[in-house]
């Protein structure tokens, strides 16, 4: 799940405690907010400024409607933990094991999937 850190970022969501996860207006997105339920874990990508995997996110509450118009949602989410140590686009780029990932392929989707084995390889990168 993508944020511009000068708009929200990880330290923000650490002091806030939780967040409303609102203003998705991509279908796709929309749907993989749909599709989360409590307790799914997600990484939390500063983009913009920094272009780095910087923490682990937990749904604390799922999908409601987001706005007057169309089909949009959003999700509460709470602050997990910080990664180790930040995973840069760069290095996401550079590991073919990670050539299929949402953040790869779809640049500019702001809420992608992450298969288990992709997530394994980003806490492996974030562990050194």
């Amino acid at each position: 799940m993508k944020s511009e850190p000068d708009v929200f970022s990880w330290d923000d969501l650490v002091r806030d405690g939780s967040t409303e996860w609102d203003g998705v207006r991509n279908h796709t997105a929309a749907r993989n907010l749909r599709e989360m339920a409590v307790g799914d874990r997600a990484f939390f990508y500063h983009s913009n400024i920094g272009l780095e995997i910087v923490g682990i996110m937990e749904v604390s509450r799922t999908a409601k409607k987001d706005g007057e118009e169309g089909n949009w949602v959003s999700v509460e989410m709470q602050p997990v933990e910080p990664l180790p140590r930040p995973v840069t686009l760069k290095q996401v780029k550079a590991e073919p094991r990670l050539a299929e990932m949402e953040l790869v392929k779809y640049s500019r989707l702001s809420v992608g999937r992450v298969s288990p084995d992709e997530w394994d390889m980003v806490l492996e990168m974030a562990r050194g």
